[in-house]
C-alpha cells in the first residue's frame, strides 16, 4: 500500500479550511453562555420550568444571586432573546431559585478578527449578542 502525502503548503491550507469550517458551524449553532454569582443562600436545584421571570419585584422574596447571560443572534433577535431567557431560568434553577428578577437587558455588536495566509483572508465579519442580567430569587409571596 502506497501512502500519498500532500505538500506541506496544501496540508496547512486544508487544516486552516477545516478550522474555518468548524468556527463557522459553531457560530451558526451558537448557544447562550453566562455566569452566576451566589450572594445569598443557595437552595436545592429545581426544574427550569418552575422558574418565573419577574419585571417587578414580588411582595416577598429572598435573593440568592446574580445571573448574567448572553446569546448570539444567529437567525433572529427574538430567538436570541428566547435563548437568553431560557438560560436565565436554567441558571436560576441550578441554584434553587424559583424566580428571576430581570434587572438589565441589552445587545452588543462584536467584531471578529481575521488573518491573512498566503494572500487569503480567513475570518472577519461581526456578530450581535443579546445580553440579560437578573437576580436569582426565591419567591415566598407574589
Amino acid at each position: 500500500m502506497k501512502i500519498i502525502s500532500l505538500p506541506k503548503k496544501k496540508q496547512s491550507i486544508r487544516v486552516l479550511n477545516m478550522i474555518t469550517a468548524i468556527f463557522i458551524l459553531g457560530s451558526l449553532f451558537g448557544c447562550a453562555t453566562g455566569s452566576t454569582i451566589i450572594t445569598g443562600t443557595k437552595r436545592s436545584a429545581i426544574s427550569p420550568n418552575e422558574v418565573k421571570i419577574y419585571l417587578d419585584p414580588p411582595a416577598e422574596y429572598e435573593s440568592i444571586g446574580i445571573i448574567e447571560v448572553s446569546s448570539d443572534v444567529i437567525f433572529s433577535r427574538q430567538t436570541a432573546q428566547d435563548k437568553a431567557m431560557e438560560a436565565l431560568k436554567s441558571r436560576a434553577a441550578k441554584v434553587g431559585a424559583n424566580g428571576v428578577l430581570l434587572t438589565n437587558t441589552g445587545s452588543q455588536s462584536v467584531g471578529t478578527a481575521g488573518y491573512y495566509s498566503n494572500g487569503i483572508f480567513y475570518g472577519g465579519g461581526s456578530s450581535d449578542k443579546i445580553l440579560a442580567q437578573g437576580r436569582a430569587i426565591y419567591v415566598i409571596q407574589e
